[in-house]
């Protein structure tokens, strides 16, 4: 067997980075079976769809406080040890699959209003425990190692194991569920639970931060946290085209509906989803290497482009052609990937950037932005994604069933229009998510080069003189 060496220059051990990699896996693979498992739970649970995106919206609201609060409190906080971002992880280690299963395990003999609440009280906690991850773990890379190679090399591989967790609990839920076995959610989320807290203790266990924060004694006032976030407007564009284009993109939670009713099987769309995986490999693997010669921003751009264009021409075609749905949805598997992989990459050159700017160290701020937007954009996506079915307009057929087995034996079905309207909200308005993102993005002139230098000067390897000189242009 070959073994591929590290370059010397890097800071980590082999076993911490495998132990940080896997850690994605155990966390992708609890957040994907929330985020693409909830609409379809509650929809076989029978209750109010518009009701349901009520709720998930007010816990949001909590959301908004909680992000805010704890990157605060992730700057300010001193622990013992001296790390920054373990012990963080260590304490929300078991919190997030244990209440994962309580939220897929509500009672089926209370009545709405109490099912509703149980829901709002368990999604309220799972969100705060795991925003006391979140965090953390993706600011960890920036005390791991302060080199720029190995930081992009390593958040396409954490990617890469991400993508593992993210496509194995999903695609286990839908078998479980589906007319083939019969089983239910709750089997399912213990069972994604297990894969969770296994694959996020080593990284609680091996990785080390070596590159500690720097201890000031000027309080970090709100002031100072609005100037830094005025200052760094790399920062706001780029999470402002993530919200655009992920609080609509809501197909995985609909895949399973789009399966049974519109391709009239329920694992249809998880086949499709085989077929991709390859390029999703692909995408992982050759992204390291592409960021050694192009910069990210302008790749990350032309993968949008392709996502849109098979998009539109998906819808175009319709759900009555599947065979063009699966020819398109592969074809869309490897931008979409790369995409993903790319996605995490932009954070930490932001807190390059904001440093540089500003004389803030502020990685708890900048990371708590990137959970809050990415919670809240796939609360507002999961609330779309009920919600949208119970608007009379659509005139979608609700009914309670524990699984597709039991709704196949029902008999139920949809009329044309509502299939219509189904097909519009599943494959066209996720890709007009896409194509606004991709206006923002036009405004994103960070480059790669200029944040390896900035991160020198952070540092204290160059002095901001000769930064400046390095830079390819004032910032």
């Amino acid at each position: 067997m070959i073994k591929l060496k590290a370059p010397s220059e890097w800071q980590t051990s082999g076993l911490e980075r495998r132990s940080y990699y896997v850690y994605f896996t155990g966390q992708s693979a609890i957040g994907s079976f929330v985020g693409g498992c909830l609409t379809t739970y509650f929809v076989l649970l029978g209750l109010d769809p518009l009701k349901v995106a009520g709720v998930m919206l007010a816990v949001k609201i909590w959301d908004a406080v909680n992000d805010a609060v704890f990157g605060v409190l992730f700057d300010k906080i001193r622990f013992k040890s001296g790390n920054k971002c373990i012990p963080w992880l260590k304490i929300s280690l078991f919190f997030i699959p244990v209440i994962s299963v309580f939220m897929f395990s509500i009672p089926d003999g209370i009545s709405e209003n109490a099912q509703l609440l149980w829901f709002a009280v368990t999604y309220l906690l799972w969100d705060t425990a795991y925003t006391l991850c979140d965090v953390p773990i993706f600011g960890l890379l920036t005390y791991m190692t302060d080199n720029m190679d190995e930081r992009n090399s390593m958040m396409a591989y954490r990617s890469l194991w991400g993508s593992v967790g993210g496509i194995l609990t999903p695609m286990l839920a839908t078998f479980l569920v589906s007319e083939r076995v019969g089983s239910n959610y709750t089997t399912a989320a213990i069972i994604s639970a297990v894969i969770a807290i296994a694959t996020m203790i080593p990284a609680c266990i091996n990785v080390k931060e070596r590159h500690p924060a720097i201890v000031t004694e000027e309080s970090f006032t709100i002031k100072m946290m609005l100037a830094y976030l005025v200052k760094n407007k790399y920062l706001l564009i780029y999470y402002l085209g993530v919200f655009l284009y992920s609080s609509v993109n809501y197909v995985n939670a609909l895949n399973l509906l789009a399966s049974y009713y519109l391709f009239h099987d329920s694992l249809f769309t998880t086949i499709v989803g085989a077929f991709g995986t390859p390029f999703g490999l692909a995408a992982n693997l050759l992204i390291p290497k592409l960021l050694r010669k192009y910069d990210k921003m302008k790749m990350f751009r032309i993968c949008t482009v392709v996502v849109v264009a098979s998009g539109i021409l998906m819808w175009l075609c319709g759900y009555k052609n599947p065979i063009y749905f699966v020819i398109l949805s592969v074809i869309r598997a490897l931008p979409t990937s790369a995409i993903g992989v790319m996605l995490f990459m932009f954070t930490p050159d932001c807190v390059e950037y904001g440093q540089y700017k500003s004389n803030i160290e502020a990685k708890g701020i900048t990371f708590a932005i990137q959970s809050f937007v990415l919670k809240l954009s796939g609360a507002v996506s999961s609330s779309l994604s009920v919600g949208l079915l119970g608007l009379p307009i659509v005139g979608w057929v609700t009914v309670k069933a524990d699984n597709f087995e039991q709704l196949a034996a029902m008999g139920v079905t949809q009329t044309p229009h509502a299939l219509d309207a189904f097909w519009f909200i599943y494959a066209l308005i996720p890709t007009l998510g896409y194509l606004a993102a991709y206006i923002v993005w036009r405004f994103y002139n960070l480059k790669d080069s200029d944040v390896q230098i900035m991160a020198q000067c952070n540092s204290g390897a160059i002095t901001r003189e000769e930064a400046e000189s390095k830079l390819s242009r004032k910032y």
